[in-house]
């Protein structure tokens, strides 16, 4: 009774995942805005996947009486690297020729890599591209 439980959470974290992966690939082709584009598959999709890993690891220990060392490899790995991935796409978004106000708003303050055109960063660069 109490296995048959542990299957029914397990699969219902499965489809849970699953949903949360379909959300984030929708987000990612519907959202109109670049900046808006990274959020999508960056947090749905990891939150997707990790629902999905943890799901196998559980039912690898429920049925072999194993913990499974690759399942936590493969989410500490997609924790470590998706949000890294979107901060420097975002960086490198904020660094093409994009004017400031075409951006979306930050939630408090300045964005804080994007200095603007009078304003040079240690690189020699300005808020308005890369340097050249």
């Amino acid at each position: 009774m109490i296995l048959m439980a542990l299957e029914w959470g397990l699969a219902a974290m499965l489809v849970g995942g699953g949903i949360f992966a379909l959300i984030g690939s929708w987000g990612l082709l519907r959202l109109p805005d670049p900046m808006q584009r990274l959020h999508a598959p960056t947090k749905a999709t990891t939150v997707g996947v990790g629902a999905a890993l943890v799901a196998s690891g559980l039912g690898l220990t429920l049925t072999d009486g194993v913990i499974s060392l690759q399942e936590a490899l493969v989410a500490v790995f997609l924790f470590v690297t998706a949000p890294l991935s979107a901060l420097w796409l975002a960086r490198v978004h904020l660094w093409q020729r994009v004017p400031k106000d075409s951006l979306p708003p930050p939630v408090s303050g300045d964005w804080a890599v994007f200095h603007g055109a009078d304003a040079a960063d240690p690189a020699g660069r300005t808020g308005d591209g890369p340097a050249r």
